[in-house]
């Protein structure tokens, strides 16, 4: 691709075209042609991932892998077996004393090929049956009906039209005189 981006600006292409033609942002091309006239092919070879390096050695991120694969119950975490972000952030810092941010232990999830889960927040104790029961008995009988949609108007600005109503319903027919 660099080969491509040098040709172009050889051939006076605009930054502009250029990240048309190669769909990326203007900025990357903006900053690649800064770069070319100073040196050349070579300055536009890519510099990889932006960001702080993983401060766990390759022998590390195998134990973590592993580690993950035993499940959070083997870590202490008994009240769900799911792997959240702050989860693994916990245990990197417990087995390898790395600290690491809950976004970091995101990325580092993504890279080794796991993905954070949310866990459902629920007692342990919930009976299903018994929710269920009172939804259809209880739930019933304490929800305010709404308003019937005859009394409603779609514009906040302005009241339902007076037409098609009965003469002796509220704004109906002619004005009632103010005293």
């Amino acid at each position: 691709m660099r080969m491509h981006v040098a040709g172009l600006f050889e051939q006076k292409v605009k930054p502009s075209e250029v990240a048309r033609q190669l769909r990326v942002s203007l900025k990357s091309a903006d900053q690649w042609h800064q770069l070319w006239p100073h040196g050349g092919v070579q300055a536009l070879a890519c510099r990889g991932p932006s960001g702080s390096r993983c401060r766990l050695l390759p022998r590390c991120l195998q134990e973590l892998v592993a580690y993950l694969e035993q499940g959070p119950a083997a870590h202490g975490w008994i009240e769900d077996q799911v792997w959240t972000a702050a989860r693994v952030a916990t245990l990197m810092g417990r087995r390898f004393h790395v600290s690491c941010s809950v976004p970091g232990a995101t990325r580092l999830m993504h890279r080794l090929g796991f993905s954070p889960q949310v866990p459902a927040r629920r007692v342990a104790e919930r009976d299903e049956q018994a929710v269920t029961a009172w939804k259809e008995a209880t739930w019933a009988e304490v929800k305010e009906p709404g308003r019937p949609a005859a009394a409603t108007s779609a514009s906040r600005t302005r009241q339902a039209s007076p037409v098609g109503r009965p003469g002796h319903a509220l704004g109906g027919g002619a004005a009632a005189p103010r005293r």
